[in-house]
């Protein structure tokens, strides 16, 4: 079956970095569009970043661009979210999601994963 397992999340002060994995398996990779999405305490879920099947294309939302880069190895089946200048409100949540197109609407994709936790605080 699908499986999407994040890693990599953990506690930091405000400024550091984090860079985050999602491990895919029970699907073919490659032609997937990936995503990485967050849910903060209280908050709904919120669209991050978005990457084409073969890498080529991104997709960043305004409040993450310029910090965050989402990139993606086929050979490991695993994306990455390189996290820098983190603040307090990226405290979230994060999670990979995978769908076939490209799209924003987190509602179509098709699965997500548990989860891996960042909190951003001094």
């Amino acid at each position: 079956q699908v499986q999407l397992v994040e890693s990599g999340g953990g506690s930091v002060q405000p400024g550091e970095s984090l860079t985050l994995s999602c491990s895919a398996s029970g699907f073919t990779f490659n032609v997937y569009w990936m995503y990485w999405v967050r849910q903060a305490p209280g908050k709904g879920l919120e669209w991050l970043a978005g990457i084409s099947p073969t890498g080529a294309h991104t997709d960043y939302a305004d409040s993450i661009k310029g910090r965050f880069t989402i990139a993606r190895d086929n050979a490991k089946n695993t994306i990455y979210l390189q996290m820098n200048d983190l603040k307090p409100e990226d405290t979230a949540t994060y999670s990979c999601a995978r769908f076939a197109l490209r799209s924003q609407d987190i509602h179509r994709y098709e699965d997500r994963g548990q989860g891996t936790q960042v909190t951003v605080s001094s």
